[in-house]
């Protein structure tokens, strides 16, 4: 699923390739204040396999032309360990929890334009997960920080009416809590960081 979502973000990249188009300023009659939007990973929805039941949804206010500020609310599901990389240990048999995690993550975020449309930015993902065992019972509940840091760049269309920000991007986790001790040792075996792209967009206003 996470291979298939980066082959449709690169798509879209090469697509869209000739609009770029410098950053706001407040003088462009096209400068919006505030977005909503959302990630290119709602398609790992249509994965039968391992549906990630993915839902995210993001709040924006610029506060100026080059500093954003969010909030976004975050949920997934997911049966193996994060960390794991791309490659031949991916879904590897034996390499997923015996059970599930779900979580649900409000988050907030920083972002900052440099030139034109390349920005940076940080996201604290704050996770209250619930941990289910193979026969759907539960576990317990615990909680993990996430936080991501992304370099990326931002398309704009339709006379700044949408946009698209495909980006490199790192997963850091530094807190997690009570987690069980079966997902503990699978996951002991991967780091807690994991790089992978963003492909979130939007629509101003």
């Amino acid at each position: 699923m996470q291979k298939k979502n980066i082959w449709i973000g690169l798509s879209f990249l090469l697509a869209c390739s000739l609009t770029l188009k410098a950053q706001y300023t407040k003088q462009d009659s096209t400068y919006k204040r505030c977005f909503v939007g959302s990630s290119l990973y709602l398609l790992g929805n249509f994965d039968k396999k391992d549906n990630p039941e993915y839902v995210q949804l993001n709040f924006g206010y610029r506060v100026t032309p080059k500093d954003v500020i969010s909030i976004d609310f975050k949920r997934s599901v997911y049966s193996w360990p994060i960390g794991i990389p791309f490659g031949p240990s991916f879904r590897k048999p034996g390499g997923n929890y015996s059970g599930h995690a779900r979580i649900l993550a409000p988050t907030i975020g920083y972002q900052h334009f440099w030139w034109k449309g390349v920005f940076t930015s940080v996201h604290a993902l704050n996770a209250f997960e619930k941990y289910m065992d193979a026969d759907n019972k539960k576990l317990g509940n615990g909680y993990t920080l996430y936080l991501n840091f992304h370099l990326g760049y931002q398309f704009k269309f339709f006379k700044n009416r949408f946009f698209f920000e495909p980006a490199l991007g790192c997963s850091y986790w530094p807190v997690r809590t009570k987690v069980p001790e079966s997902f503990k040792l699978v996951e002991n075996k991967w780091p807690n960081y994991f790089i992978q792209p963003g492909l979130n967009f939007g629509f101003n206003f």
